[in-house]
């Protein structure tokens, strides 16, 4: 064990140790540098460096020397960068009203800029401000206009933060789905990342969301997953009670009691609200066994902790638990009064914030006690006034007047005091109806976002529709009318045989291109209506290439095209129909890009775990610019060497069967040299299927 210390601690030297050799580094650097942007550049390096080892105040120092330079010599985005990290800076001491002013002023400069990817970044720091502040409708906005461009950059640290803290936000203002949602998003990121403290905090908030939803199994894999990967026994006393509950709800006794003997085990010493909950949660396993004793015992403890912790959610779940006891052992009085008490407790808790204004009201409203009055001295007949007689009576004049004043002071502070509790109040109900007025925007906002996207793919995939019909009536037409023509010659004996035997490659040609026009559309239509499961399994790929080379043997002799076959006996794991569909439409598409003497070879091999099929040509080639058309949701098509037509849809098909499969489909072409497509497919099942 001292081994291990030590080695941490030398570990922790040697990085510290690395990082102030790279700062003394930038700081010697800036002593040789000029007054240009070279120096503000270096400036920021050393910034950033200050910043991560949280050296906030001797950052700040540099940032002051260097905000005059970059103003100075117009250095725009040395300016922009200076005040988001000056802005950085201030949030991290607290100070936010400077950060929100710093977040603006690199807003301002890096739109001047178009810098999105910085301006995404500000967005994300504001967003993170207003929601750690409580605002959490407007952090929301700020953090998801960010998400975007974060996303597309694969900024992998800027988008965990992203996501967890619109997952905290969502979960404040109630949308539990969408905080299940960003809380998954946060998760892999901090996976990828190696941040297992991340992880640990989005699984145990995702078993507590899963567990509000009722989806009691899918808590217990996050609560177990949280346990796997922690030994410190806070984090167990927290997680243990949430599991052995959710056990407890499938009677699932041993593994409830497995938990929650544990949870007692690390709470014990401490006795604090995990402690409380234990508690609670093992009198109802106890009274669940019918081991009512030793329900009762822990029962009791657990009724003294809440009250003496002030817990009033566990205090109710007590009552509950008592009252259930109780009537098990047929004490009916003793269960009504735990009743009575619990829909006391329960009322209380829902009206709490209205009784605290009330008692607030009350407070003001106090008046103190009353001076008690003086006896005023009364004058008889046979008795002259003396000095002592005047002076009481003349004090008594005086009180009654101060009395008076007193009381009309008092009068006025409670009219007034009435008066701030009613504004208050009226305060209070306008920001909640804004703050719903807010949320519900908010909602009506992304619904509208997702009805437009729907529109828009409605719009695109009518779009493709029509095209298709166009192309296929046309395309059909000739191919059939040609074929009806070979017939009618046939039928009617105007063919010689020698004619005969010429016209078949071209009635073959028509009959390859109608079939493979309705094979695609036939494809494109299960696509559309979002029918196709895969049904995975290990299949060779070498006997998928001799099927498919025997069908279009005849059209590459008929055009002069020699194959040559370097596949070998390899397997894969995928839909053996979908990839048959895959390499039919590539080789279709090479035989027609190719002319008389060209070639076209086919291969496969390993590479990382993968299938890599490649089908290569040596024909015209594709363009940049229609290299980038490729493989896109609509039609766009190119005649063949030999004229001949397409669906333009066949690749677009490729591409989604492929990724239904887990793999990836890419080609790499040069004009009049070649092309080549490539095919990946996993070997065996992937872990996330």
């Amino acid at each position: 064990m001292r081994r291990i210390i030590t080695l941490i601690m030398l570990l922790s030297m040697w990085f510290g140790f690395g990082q102030t050799k790279d700062i003394d580094s930038l700081i010697i650097e800036l002593a040789y540098q000029k007054q240009d942007s070279t120096k503000v550049d270096t400036s920021l390096k050393l910034i950033k460096a200050l910043f991560d080892i949280k050296e906030y105040d001797r950052a700040l120092k540099h940032i002051q020397q260097n905000e005059k330079l970059a103003s100075n010599i117009s250095y725009e985005k040395g300016t922009a960068e200076i005040a988001y990290y000056k802005a950085l800076i201030f949030a991290k001491k607290d100070d936010y009203i400077n950060a929100l002013s710093g977040y603006n002023r690199a807003i301002s400069l890096f739109s001047q800029l178009n810098d999105t990817l910085n301006l995404a970044r500000v967005n994300n720091s504001i967003g993170q401000i207003e929601i750690k502040r409580g605002n959490y409708t407007k952090g929301l906005r700020y953090s998801l206009a960010s998400i975007k461009a974060l996303e597309k950059q694969e900024l992998s640290h800027d988008l965990k933060d992203a996501y967890s803290n619109l997952a905290k936000a969502y979960l404040n203002v109630g949308a539990n789905n969408k905080a299940i949602e960003f809380f998954e998003k946060a998760l892999s990121a901090q996976q990828v990342l190696g941040d297992q403290y991340g992880v640990n905090i989005s699984n145990s908030y995702l078993g507590d969301l899963y567990s509000l939803k009722e989806e009691h199994k899918k808590a217990i894999t996050y609560y177990e997953e949280v346990l796997a990967n922690v030994k410190n026994d806070s984090v167990k006393g927290s997680i243990y009670p949430k599991l052995g509950d959710e056990y407890l709800l499938f009677k699932d006794y041993e593994q409830a009691q497995k938990y929650l003997v544990g949870g007692y085990n690390v709470t014990l010493r401490k006795k604090d609200n995990n402690y409380l909950t234990v508690l609670n949660s093992l009198g109802d396993l106890n009274i669940q066994k019918e081991r009512l004793k030793t329900a009762e015992k822990q029962l009791s403890e657990a009724t003294a902790l809440a009250r003496k912790l002030d817990n009033q959610e566990q205090l109710l779940k007590n009552y509950r638990l008592r009252k259930a006891l109780d009537s098990t052992k047929k004490e009916f009085a003793r269960a009504f009064v735990w009743q009575r008490r619990y829909y006391d407790l329960k009322s209380k808790i829902e009206s709490e914030q209205t009784k605290n204004v009330l008692e607030t009201q009350k407070a003001i409203e106090t008046t103190p006690e009353e001076v008690e009055p003086i006896e005023p001295v009364v004058k008889t007949e046979n008795e002259s006034l003396n000095p002592k007689s005047v002076y009481n009576t003349s004090d008594l004049d005086k009180f009654n007047k101060f009395k008076l004043i007193f009381y009309g002071l008092l009068a006025a502070l409670a009219i007034v005091s009435t008066f701030l509790v009613l504004i208050y109040l009226k305060r209070n109900s306008n920001i909640k109806y804004t703050q719903e007025l807010e949320e519900k925007n908010l909602k009506i906002e992304m619904q509208n976002k997702a009805f437009q996207e729907q529109t828009k793919h409605l719009e695109n995939v009518n779009n493709v529709k029509d095209k298709l019909f166009s192309i296929v009536s046309h395309d059909l037409k000739d191919s059939l009318s040609s074929i009806n023509g070979f017939i009618e010659l046939l039928r009617d004996g105007a063919l010689s045989r020698e004619e005969f035997d010429n016209l078949i490659p071209e009635l073959s040609e028509n009959a390859n291109n109608a079939s493979l026009l309705l094979f695609n559309l036939l494809n494109w239509s299960k696509s559309q209506m979002q029918s196709l499961e895969p049904k995975p399994s290990l299949f060779d790929i070498q006997e998928v290439f001799e099927d498919k080379i025997k069908l279009v043997e005849q059209r590459m002799e008929s055009k002069g095209i020699t194959l040559v076959d370097h596949s070998l006996r390899d397997f894969a794991y995928a839909d053996r129909s979908m990839f048959e569909i895959v390499v039919q439409n590539l080789l279709a598409n090479a035989i027609k890009f190719t002319k008389s003497g060209d070639t076209i070879t086919i291969s496969n091999h390993i590479s990382n775990g993968s299938c890599i099929i490649s089908i290569a040509d040596t024909g015209i080639g594709i363009s940049k610019e229609n290299l980038e058309k490729l493989f896109k949701n609509t039609s766009f098509t190119t005649m063949g060497t030999s004229n001949e037509k397409g669906t333009g849809l066949g690749l677009s098909i490729c591409k989604e069967l492929v990724e239904l499969n887990h793999g990836k489909i890419w080609v790499e072409s040069t004009v009049n040299v070649g092309s080549t497509f490539y095919v990946q497919l996993p070997k065996s099942r992937p872990s996330d299927s």
